[in-house]
């Protein structure tokens, strides 16, 4: 019995001893260097250990700079030793300052609450010294003098440093600096930083005035190092496209405008070591500007040169080798090469007048290769013949200018000699033999005929010179007509003017069936060709000449309103913008398709000033 009390007694003792061992009053502390210089960071880091609390009030330090605050962190230690075991815990509320007057102050007391009771930290002092020699005053603090940002040391990349001009830009650059009308010529559009950048938005994209762009896909990402004037930069490829002149003279790429968020760091002063602290930044980048002399193409041109600048080869096929006439067939045109190929207009064919014909259907296929646009333009030709015979159908020349010999070039195409015959649907009737089987010979009728001997002559008849009048009425019509159309024919301005809604028409239809297929870089592309095309037509100036000031005035000239310039303006820089912004929505989209329709129709509906 004694002994069973003795073992009790021992356990008790030795319960209260170990609980004795791992409880450990909380405490409340302050760690903070006791001297810094003017312009450095440093930290003030408030422990409290073994407890949570609540409530954390701290002092504010004179002669310093709050810069951000706290970052709390917590951990937890566990120990044995010589059977014991114990425990502690600890959560730091760390600040950070920037010391910016010299002299000395002091840190009071900083208080938090702990289970309903109040724990303080002790007063410290902070002796705030001069920076040291070599360094200068910004803003209200100092720094050290600042060595060239480099991109692979994050110490030239402090937070209390300007972003100069030459770390971070956006460079326009071409691939030549001189160009005749039409010719490709490479642009790319990139960002060189030595920072690295967290965002990037564009807020306004480089204006291509005077050209017609082919625009490459691409993903920026700043996966390169490129050295610039002896310095190195990460560099991302923004845009890369292929542009084409439309006019001569100085041409100049507007700069664009970005809004930009770099990453500096803060050094902060932990004690017994430093730390870099990433801090962004926002700022605004311009690109240049870029020019580049473009000239005219050679004089006189050779008749039959439509505008193709590059390399080109031409080929033509007839499908099929027999024809009947109404039954439809196909010439096939086929031009292949390097250059303005998406901007060559369809030849025009020389088809016999017996053949009916219908309106070419053209397809593009282009790609970007290298700093130029390649591809085939396949234009198929559909005709009916009318007539029985034999019929040629004329050759054709496609004039070219060569790039690299800087002269023209004329491709002849065959001509095709066909035999038509006749076709099963013919409306030619053939000649068949009557047998008149006796029925030729009647019989002579008997019998008073009520036979009368008064003739009036015909042309004492009222309808007679009706008729004759009616006759002369048509053949003038007729030659007032057909010299109407011999003026017309030979007033190409005017045809053009005629057809240029039709044209608009056409190309607004395929780009709303590229709408409708929601396929946007299609559509923007088509309906940009179908805006300036009708303006050519309507306003009678070559697409070379085109641009956003002489379409103001000109349309101004022909009667239209400041309102529907304006409309029609709009509508260019929307397509122009879309390309290569962000995607659009189909909502925008629709929209913008309504716009160039109704812009169009207002224009049609202006009568031209005499």
């Amino acid at each position: 019995m004694r002994d069973n009390m003795k073992r009790i007694i021992i356990a008790i003792l030795t319960l209260v001893f170990f609980t004795a061992s791992v409880y450990s009053a909380p405490s409340f502390s302050v760690n903070a260097p006791g001297h810094v210089s003017v312009g450095s960071k440093f930290a003030v880091t408030f422990r409290l250990k073994d407890a949570e609390g609540s409530g954390l009030k701290i002092p504010q330090i004179n002669g310093c700079t709050l810069l951000y605050g706290p970052s709390t962190s917590t951990s937890q230690s566990y120990q044995v030793y010589n059977g014991q075991m114990t425990s502690s815990s600890t959560i730091d509320y760390t600040y950070f300052y920037r010391a910016d007057q010299e002299g000395t102050f002091t840190i009071g007391e900083a208080t938090i609450n702990v289970d309903g009771k109040t724990l303080s930290t002790k007063a410290t002092s902070l002796t705030i010294g001069p920076a040291p020699a070599g360094q200068q005053n910004h803003g209200q603090g100092q720094s050290s003098r600042q060595q060239p940002v480099t991109i692979d040391d994050i110490s030239t990349q402090s937070s209390d440093r300007p972003v100069n001009s030459n770390d971070v830009f956006v460079r326009i650059i071409l691939s030549k600096p001189t160009a005749y009308e039409q010719e490709a010529i490479e642009c790319t559009i990139k960002l060189y930083t030595k920072y690295s950048i967290s965002s990037f938005f564009a807020t306004k994209q480089p204006s291509f005035d005077g050209f017609l762009i082919e625009e490459l896909d691409v993903q920026p990402s700043l996966n390169q190092v490129e050295t610039l004037n002896g310095q190195k930069y990460m560099t991302a490829l923004l845009k890369k496209c292929i542009i084409f002149p439309q006019k001569d003279g100085k041409l100049t790429i507007n700069s664009g405008n970005y809004d930009i968020t770099v990453v500096q760091y803060d050094n902060v002063n932990m004690g017994f070591f430093t730390v870099q602290n990433p801090q962004e930044r926002q700022i605004k980048v311009n690109s240049n500007t870029a020019s580049i002399n473009i000239q005219p193409l050679p004089s006189p041109q050779p008749e039959g040169f439509t505008g193709a600048v590059g390399h080109f080869t031409v080929d033509s096929r007839l499908v099929g080798n027999s024809f009947r006439t109404n039954d439809p067939a196909t010439l096939i045109y086929t031009i292949s090469g390097t250059g303005n190929i998406k901007y060559i207009k369809e030849p025009v064919i020389d088809f016999p007048s017996e053949f009916e014909q219908y309106t070419p259907k053209s397809d593009i296929s282009s790609r970007i290769a290298g700093n130029n646009v390649t591809g085939t333009m396949t234009i198929e030709y559909t005709f009916v013949p009318q007539s029985v015979g034999e019929f040629k159908i004329g050759s054709d020349k496609f004039v070219y200018f060569d790039i690299d010999k800087k002269e023209y070039v004329t491709i002849n195409t065959p001509t095709y000699d066909i035999k038509v015959a006749k076709g099963v649907s013919s409306n030619n009737v053939e000649r068949q033999d009557v047998s008149a089987k006796n029925t030729d010979i009647l019989h002579i009728k008997t019998g008073d005929k009520k036979l009368s001997m008064n003739h009036d002559l015909i042309i004492a008849s009222g309808w007679y010179w009706m008729l004759y009048l009616l006759l002369i009425i048509s053949i003038i019509s007729v030659a007032v007509i057909y010299r109407r159309n011999i003026r017309k024919a030979s007033d190409i301005s005017g045809m053009k003017l005629a057809k240029a809604s039709k044209v608009a028409r056409k190309r607004l239809k395929l780009a709303r069936q590229f709408m409708e297929q929601k396929n946007a870089d299609k559509f923007y592309e088509e309906l940009l060709r179908a805006v300036w095309g009708y303006l050519s037509d309507k306003l009678m100036i070559p697409a070379s000449q085109l641009s956003r000031d002489n379409i103001s005035l000109e349309l101004t000239e022909y009667g239209a309103s400041a309102e529907d310039c304006r409309s029609i303006i709009e509508v260019l820089d929307e397509c122009e913008m879309a390309r290569y912004s962000p995607a659009s929505s189909q909502e925008q989209i629709e929209l913008l398709y309504a716009k160039a329709t109704e812009s169009i129709d207002n224009l049609e509906k202006i009568k031209r000033r005499k």
